[in-house]
């Protein structure tokens, strides 16, 4: 799978007030955005064959993310050029500025919803918010130089990575974890 983060450039969230999250995707693209939608495979019954197979879902049906474009004033105007409802995340409601996502967590991010993955789970931003952890770097495994929050669900660990309106939590093992301050974290984006 060919990653869509390909620059530095961050990243930003889009809310879509419909369910016609494909036909969002489809326009941002056809005005050149660099778009990520995660999605995750599920299995559905073919109703007249009753045979189950495995099918590629949005996550989630109200959000997308988009690379920043260049120029934010055109992008919002294309936004409401668009037949469906958006709205750009905002870090918080009275926000001057959009919720930005740097390169390096929007890689991880990606990474961590590849669907091949097993043994995940999304989360909205209220549930990731009462989950407790400590921020940590993976050290070894398939998911080394990712940092997230190491959390617990069900006696297993996972780390939690939080994105503006969603969060994914991956099976890993603590051994494979090392704890690090917030201030490194910061330095690193």
């Amino acid at each position: 799978m060919e990653s869509v983060v390909k620059n530095a450039n961050p990243w930003i969230a889009v809310k879509c007030f419909s369910l016609k999250i494909y036909e969002i995707r489809d326009f941002l693209m056809k005005k050149g955005l660099n778009v990520f939608l995660p999605e995750q495979y599920v299995e559905v019954e073919d109703v007249n064959s009753h045979h189950v197979k495995q099918v590629l879902k949005p996550v989630t049906h109200n959000l997308i993310f988009v690379e920043e474009p260049i120029h934010l004033k055109e992008f919002a105007t294309d936004l409401t050029k668009c037949p469906y409802k958006m709205s750009v995340v905002r870090p918080y409601p009275t926000a001057d500025t959009y919720a930005r996502i740097s390169a390096r967590e929007m890689k991880e991010f990606e990474e961590m919803c590849n669907p091949e993955l097993t043994m995940k789970y999304f989360l909205s931003e209220d549930e990731a918010k009462l989950k407790s952890g400590g921020t940590v770097q993976v050290t070894h495994g398939p998911l080394k130089g990712m940092s997230g929050r190491l959390v617990r669900k069900s006696k297993k660990y996972f780390l939690l990575k939080d994105m503006p309106g969603i969060s994914v939590m991956i099976k890993v093992s603590r051994w494979c974890c090392k704890p690090i301050e917030q201030n490194n974290i910061e330095n690193n984006n």
